[in-house]
């Protein structure tokens, strides 16, 4: 069995987990996630807690019970306390702006970049150089923080560009004569 999947998850009062044949839906203060349910993985809920195993032998079996449970835990504190990502920008006259559901960056080009944010997930700027992005789907914040990182990561001599906040750029020495 998966080392993983030997620990049970703990719902916490407020979350209510609905299980069926072939979706769990994890609904919560924050919000409601669904996803399906893999066959050879059997989900059982007692006492405000979850636990998985295989249903059969298979090696299949044995490492989607792991990851079924962290997808799981992930969904239920997601709706329970939510996800956040930071970044920051670093470079003269880079700026970021939250207009609602859109981004708008000022990171050097000719252009401003707009970014058009998915249902579920919120954007705020504390500051003009910082970035935070909020939602309850794990793996849609964590999409949405690269796919702004990607218009303009860091270059490696002057560190330049869009970067997570616990980043750390290695800068490289520039060329000597």
């Amino acid at each position: 069995m998966s080392r993983i999947a030997k620990y049970p998850v703990q719902v916490p009062a407020g979350v209510e987990v609905n299980l069926t044949e072939d979706m769990i839906a994890v609904k919560g203060g924050l919000g409601k996630l669904q996803r399906a349910q893999f066959a050879g993985v059997r989900i059982a809920q007692d006492n405000g807690a979850l636990t998985f195993e295989p249903t059969n032998e298979s090696r299949e079996a044995h490492a989607m019970s792991g990851t079924m449970r962290a997808l799981v835990a992930g969904m239920v504190h997601g709706v329970s306390k939510g996800f956040e990502r930071k970044l920051t920008l670093v470079g003269v006259g880079f700026k970021a702006q939250a207009q609602g559901a859109k981004l708008n960056l000022s990171i050097g080009f000719s252009h401003p970049v707009i970014k058009d944010m998915p249902e579920g997930i919120k954007v705020e700027t504390p500051t003009p150089t910082e970035i935070v992005i909020k939602g309850v789907d794990k793996q849609l914040v964590g999409q949405i923080a690269a796919e702004v990182r990607a218009y303009r990561p860091p270059e490696p001599y002057k560190g330049k560009g869009v970067r997570y906040a616990d980043e750390v750029v290695v800068i490289k020495e520039t060329k000597k004569k």
